[in-house]
């Protein structure tokens, strides 16, 4: 029996290269918290993975996930050096059984396998950076300990709900060994684990989690993992149903939960459609890994726009510029990070939305790594016949074959800022094969220039194909022109946006450390409350013909996610709406009656992902029809 063929599948971890701004991101975060983690932080440092006596459950496997595309994209050598000492630790000392890791024999987590799929994942992530041979016979061993463990020991709690996760490395084996039994296990995976698809055909979380009622189908994370569960499982049935379950889940998800940055609420559970309401970092990155698997299983680009939409926006939105501190929950409307006990949060603590090293609870801080470097070694992928597919757009290097020749693609470009992409396809010998470029389904018109011959397509939400014989170098330039355009948000309030990237109103902010007194907080890792210096409650008068064109700078600076580092800007008009205030430093939401308003004033907006506190969706001016 052979698996269903994915629609792509993304190149080994070595044949991308980032470039240009992506490459330095991909810098400061390794310069920040998630390269430094292993060098103080008790649950990383003194991991029971790794023989000490701290956290040995999810956390040091959450690290790794994220850390060794890091390292490799980066090529860190003391960093890949310690990687590989700890992975060599966890290999030598799995246990007889296959199990992966302590096992803690009074805990809940002795039975619950979600740190062994985890701990799979993080092996086959580990191969494909290093090819390390001692990898498929440590994931066969450990996959066959789990087949005997679920005979005794059904999946329950994380592991019945992410039981999926398990399936990328049986699919990993599977097409490597074309063993049956891994199809039988994954069989008995899918009948013990949370039926999914059968909940959300009658889902009852349309409303805001009651507070205090946190409950694993509402958790914001598990829906994140989730998404990709029916077109993983796909794989293996064929069946319409199980490839198409995604698109009804994310309908579903958005309707009643979604913010503008393409996330869905979740403070631990799902929150509603309030620009107040948090979403969890782990939720982040974890829709952006889903999204990433979708879009190669499925081939549809409108999962490219929406991990695009959460790379620009969210992703960075919920670091501080220097990634050395990070939330737990970020609010697309939040003009205040502190601790406070009554915050609008379902289950979350009062210190959820400060900046620090840990708020809330640490399985973000050993999660929060993946973001980046998973998105950027997934920006290219390949079809079955070795075609070369532009996922998603950012500077980067492809060395690949196609045909045994030698291929090389370039891509220059300051998108999502920019709006000009060069790709400069070199090969050895001429070779003949298709280049998919993506255009995104918020774009009007494209321009495509193949060595100076222009021509405009009209193709939004589609892979367009160039095909023909390459020889030498080659330049293709791509224009996705980006129009301002504004986004109905719940309240009778709106959202600007261009291109991919979402617009927030830039606010002044004073930064006050807390919690010195607590270990692992001094600086750089410290923690730390953000307070507004400068007005926010303002209603726009806006429509696209009346917004200031945006002003770029010449060329991006060191750290473009930053408010001072923000390379885009747009004006507009608004006025304070009086009536609009805060309460326990989260935004309220804005009165229907809008008429008490300030006198005109020129509004600064920057791109939400360089914000830190901000306000993106906004009440509107009332017009005299309004105030009737």
């Amino acid at each position: 029996m052979k698996l269903n063929e994915p629609c792509f599948r993304p190149f080994p971890l070595g044949a991308i290269a980032p470039r240009g701004w992506l490459a330095q991101q991909l810098r400061i975060q390794a310069d920040g918290l998630s390269g430094h983690l292993d060098e103080f932080w008790p649950d990383i440092q003194e991991s029971a993975w790794i023989g000490g006596d701290a956290e040995g459950w999810e956390r040091m496997p959450y690290w790794l996930d994220g850390v060794i595309p890091l390292a490799w994209l980066l090529d860190d050598v003391p960093l890949k050096s310690r990687i590989n000492s700890y992975m060599a630790y966890i290999i030598r000392h799995q246990q007889e059984d296959g199990w992966l890791g302590p096992r803690i024999e009074d805990k809940a987590e002795a039975k619950d396998l979600w740190s062994q799929a985890l701990a799979l994942k993080v092996l086959v992530v580990y191969y494909d950076a290093t090819q390390d041979a001692r990898i498929p016979p440590v994931v066969e061993k450990a996959l066959r300990g789990l087949d005997r463990h679920i005979d005794t020991n059904p999946l329950s709690t994380w592991g019945q709900f992410r039981w999926f996760e398990t399936l990328i490395a049986i699919w990993w084996l599977f097409e490597r060994s074309q063993d049956v039994w891994l199809l039988e296990l994954a069989v008995k995976l899918q009948a013990q684990g949370f039926h999914w698809q059968d909940f959300f055909s009658a889902w009852p979380l349309s409303d805001p989690t009651p507070k205090g009622r946190w409950n694993y189908a509402g958790h914001v994370v598990n829906n994140a993992m989730m998404l990709k569960a029916g077109a993983l499982w796909w794989r293996f049935t064929g069946q319409e149903k199980d490839r198409n379950a995604v698109y009804e889940m994310f309908d579903q998800l958005d309707t009643f939960h979604g913010t503008v940055t393409g996330l869905f609420t979740g403070d631990e559970c799902l929150a509603g459609k309030s620009p107040t309401q948090g979403t969890e970092l782990c939720a982040v990155v974890e829709e952006m890994y889903s999204l990433e698997c979708l879009v190669g299983l499925l081939g549809d680009p409108a999962f490219a726009d929406k991990l695009e939409k959460i790379a620009f926006n969210a992703l960075p939105a919920t670091f501080s510029p220097d990634m050395w501190s990070h939330q737990y929950v970020q609010q697309v409307n939040q003009i205040e990070c502190s601790v406070r006990e009554d915050r609008p949060w379902t289950t979350n603590d009062a210190d959820a939305n400060i900046f620090g090293l840990e708020p809330h609870f640490g399985c973000c801080t050993a999660n929060l790594s993946q973001g980046w470097p998973k998105f950027a070694a997934h920006l290219w992928m390949q079809t079955a016949n070795e075609d070369i597919v532009a996922l998603v757009y950012a500077p980067s290097q492809l060395k690949t074959t196609v045909a045994g020749i030698a291929v090389s693609v370039e891509l220059e470009t300051d998108y999502p800022f920019g709006e000009k992409l060069k790709f400069s396809i070199i090969v050895d010998e001429p070779v003949t094969f298709s280049l998919f470029l993506r255009i995104p389904g918020w774009v009007q018109e494209t321009f495509l220039e193949i060595e100076k011959d222009t021509s405009k397509i009209s193709a939004p939400g589609t892979f367009y194909e160039i095909r023909r014989e390459w020889y030498g170098t080659t330049e293709v330039r791509l224009t996705l022109p980006m129009q301002i355009r504004i986004e109905q948000r719940p309240n009778n309030t709106i959202s600007l946006l261009r291109g991919p990237l979402v617009y927030a109103l830039k606010i002044d902010e004073e930064w006050r450390r807390i919690n010195q007194e607590l270990p692992y907080r001094e600086l750089p890792h410290g923690d730390w409350e953000v307070y507004p210096t400068s007005p926010w409650n303002y209603a726009l008068e806006v429509d696209e013909k009346s917004i200031d064109l945006f002003t770029p700078d010449q060329k991006l600076g060191d750290c473009p996610f930053s408010p001072d580092g923000a390379p885009l800007s747009i004006r507009v008009r608004g006025r304070r709406l009086t009536e609009w205030g805060a309460e326990n430093g989260s935004v309220r939401t804005p009165p229907p009656n809008r008429s008490k308003v300030g006198p005109e004033e020129d509004l600064l907006l920057i791109p939400y992902g360089c914000t830190n506190l901000r306000i993106a969706e906004f009440p509107i001016v009332a017009t005299d029809k309004d105030a009737e």
